[in-house]
């Protein structure tokens, strides 16, 4: 019978390591030297079994669990240092961690009025799927992260700023909203789930005139990560254009797209002017319907007629998705590359833009559906000249608010998504055919606003993160709840008799999970503004702005070439001098390689072991695994070498299922898992156990010490 040690980690604000075998007490005091300033506390159930637990938020579990389970890898300490370190820790722990310094105490900024929301409600596929962008996306991406800036002229008093924003906070359900807590000892699903505060305080720092630059102020407070669990997805930084009273004064806004869309921002701008002019009051209670009934609403739905409608409109395998050929391999030179995302900009003159929506608006579609529809001439191009029909697929943004739920209108809450669209592109077929295919799809598709791109994916048959497509088309409607100077609302004139003008916001171009997103909107003048965003890793700088430049050039020629007989063929020989697009690289594999399955599960519904392979580990290391192992769940592995991020794209499909999840492997694993599992709760899921046992020999001791392990963690169904 094995001797060694073996760690079974439940992750948390206070984490716990489960140790079975013999307690070293050196060993022990040695790998807790490694950690950072607090005390740990250790319970002992046997002479081989401890509980210990680490202090509040740490992440050096997995470093321990490692130190613990490796024979001889850990430093001895001396005599003295050790029994210091024991004495520290011997006290067992109270059974209760949620009194005042528990995992739920009132974290800072909340203040003493703030509470541990009830278990919540079940967050939105939508939701769901934002979060699993951001986990799995690359770090400092500043993915669904918005932004709206702007002008504030005349004098400033933050004190009144302030109050009127707390105001407006106490009115808010969604800004007192945040993703639960959530630790493997809870009793429900595994999936993120949403509550309000009782609570919250806005975030909001002013900088004075020469303190800082205001596009370096843009970019770090777009990168600035959010804590999902504390209430309050919105901050604000002010800064001051020159010295003195009067300002004018830069406002940045800053939201997480997990709970809030820039309609829902909008919204709450004007609420803050209305409480701004009481002197920081609001009138009435709070707003209904808010977030969670919204929630409330989609829990309700019948999922037969949308996925009926969607196993039939999802696009066909083979659709044209990017605006070049798909590369082979990695772009070259992409290793050296620049990271981040792109802009590009463009401009319909107000008359281009009149002429496109009068010559649209006779065709019966709008200027959206002419957007689409050179956006699909586009992508049809990419694929080389050609007379042949071919479908494209692009995303379509959608409000999300055209649903059966009284004043979803008003609704601050993210609501606002994408779904997937195609058509195809005939070029012998008149334009006008074109038109009303988009026109239709468009108009089928807005029956089921709320449903998401996942969900398409999963109930098409292709799976929840099917590549559907490449790209995203925004075009946005004028937006009503904002004061304009030339409007008949009386909150501008209200606002100028305090002697302040504020400029209309402007949102920022905010970087999408595509490769490439396009946005259009008119500016005040009636002009359209284009903008495209691209992932640099994917597609190059000047690649997406000649796209973009296309399609403007399309816009502004479609009212002057084409008439409902003109072929789309026609329109596409206006480009017919200017080269194809270059290639866009295929979406990057993961450190490691992606995910390998050495076992699938028994049942549906059984749960996944994601299995990490330490340092150096042979990449067989879990082969013996596959006849040791009887639990029911999938064993799965990434090839090494891994790291956390290969893991969380891994996990990614088990995450979005919301099915059970384990993560485990040989003693050097843990640091890595660990680390997967405290950025998995990070972003709203319960966290999964890690379990830590033998080492990457080969040894039937080592596969038989894990085995156990495993089954120990995964429960008595194992």
């Amino acid at each position: 019978m094995s001797v060694a040690m073996t760690v079974v980690i439940a992750p948390g604000s206070v984490p716990a390591l489960d140790l079975r075998g013999p307690l070293d007490q050196d060993a022990l005091a040695a790998a807790l030297a490694a950690l950072p300033s607090g005390t740990p506390a250790l319970r002992r159930h046997t002479a081989t079994h401890h509980t210990l637990h680490l202090p509040r938020q740490h992440s050096p579990a997995g470093t321990v669990a490692d130190l613990l389970t490796t024979p001889g890898a850990r430093p001895r300490q001396t005599p003295a240092r050790a029994e210091a370190v024991r004495t520290a820790w011997q006290d067992a722990v109270p059974e209760e961690a949620d009194g005042p310094d528990g995992p739920y105490a009132p974290r800072s900024g909340e203040g003493p009025a703030a509470v541990r929301p009830a278990a919540g409600l079940p967050a939105s596929a939508r939701q769901r799927e934002v979060l699993l962008d951001v986990l799995t996306g690359r770090p400092g991406a500043g993915l669904h992260v918005g932004q709206l800036h702007w002008r504030w002229h005349g004098p400033l008093d933050t004190g009144r700023f302030h109050a009127a924003w707390e105001a407006v906070f106490a009115q808010e359900s969604v800004l007192r909203a945040a993703f639960t807590d959530r630790t493997p000892a809870d009793g429900f699903g595994s999936a993120p789930r949403v509550g309000v505060h009782r609570s919250a305080s806005l975030q909001l720092v002013r900088h004075h005139h020469g303190s800082a630059d205001w596009h370096s102020l843009l970019a770090s407070e777009r990168l600035r990560a959010f804590d999902l669990h504390r209430p309050g997805l919105l901050r604000i930084a002010l800064l001051d254009e020159q010295a003195g009273a009067a300002g004018p004064t830069r406002i940045v806004l800053t939201y997480h797209h997990a709970m809030l869309d820039g309609r829902s921002v909008r919204l709450l701008l004007r609420a803050f002017y209305r409480a701004y002019l009481a002197d920081g009051r609001t009138a009435g209670g709070e707003r209904r319907p808010d977030v969670l009934d919204h929630l409330r609403w989609l829990a309700r739905q019948d999922h037969a007629r949308p996925r009926a409608y969607w196993s039939l409109a999802a696009p066909p395998p083979g659709s044209r998705t990017l605006p070049g050929p798909a590369a082979a391999g990695p772009r070259a030179g992409a290793g050296r590359a620049p990271r981040g995302h792109g802009l590009a900009r463009q401009r319909l003159s107000p008359s281009e833009a009149a002429r496109l929506r009068d010559w649209a608006a006779g065709l019966g579609a709008t200027e959206s559906t002419a957007l689409h529809a050179a956006w699909a001439l586009l992508l049809y191009r990419s694929g080389g000249p050609g007379p042949a029909p071919a479908p494209v697929a692009f995303g379509m943004a959608v409000s999300g608010r055209g649903i059966a739920l009284e004043g979803a209108a008003g609704i601050p809450a993210p609501l606002r998504g994408a779904l997937p669209v195609h058509v195809d592109v005939d070029p012998a077929a008149p334009m006008e055919r074109l038109l009303a295919d988009l026109r239709d799809r468009a108009l089928d598709a807005a029956a089921y606003e709320w449903v998401t791109a996942g969900q398409v994916g999963a109930w098409s048959g292709h799976g929840p993160h099917a590549s559907f497509t490449d790209s995203v088309v925004c075009f946005e409607t004028p937006q009503d709840p904002l004061p304009g100077p030339d409007g008949p609302d009386p909150l501008w004139s209200e606002l100028a008799a305090e002697g302040v003008r504020v400029e209309p916001p402007q949102a920022v171009a905010a970087p999408a999970p595509e490769p490439l997103a396009i946005r259009a909107c008119h500016d005040r003048e009636g002009a359209l503004l284009l903008t495209a965003v691209n992932d640099r890793t994917r597609i190059e700088d000047a690649e997406a702005a000649a796209a973009l430049a296309r399609t403007a050039r399309l816009l502004r020629e479609l009212p002057l070439l084409s008439r409902g007989s003109t072929t789309a063929g026609e329109v596409l020989d206006s480009l017919a001098g200017l080269p194809l697009p270059g290639p866009v690289a295929p979406a990057p594999l993961p450190p490691g390689g992606g995910l390998l399955t050495l076992r699938a599960a028994a049942r549906p519904g059984a749960g996944t072991i994601l299995l990490v392979p330490p340092p150096g580990a042979p990449e067989a290391c879990y082969d013996g695994l596959v006849h040791a192992y009887r639990g029911p769940e999938a064993l799965t592995t990434v090839r090494a070498p891994a790291d956390t991020a290969a893991c969380l794209a891994a996990v990614r499909p088990v995450l979005a299922a919301g099915e059970p999840l384990l993560l485990g492997g040989f003693s050097g694993a843990g640091s890595t898992a660990y680390e997967a599992t405290r950025r998995i709760a990070a972003h709203g899921w319960r966290p999964p156990l890690v379990a830590i046992a033998g080492t990457a020999d080969g040894g039937a001791a080592s596969v038989r010490d894990l085995a156990r392990t495993l089954a120990a963690a995964a429960g008595p169904g194992a």
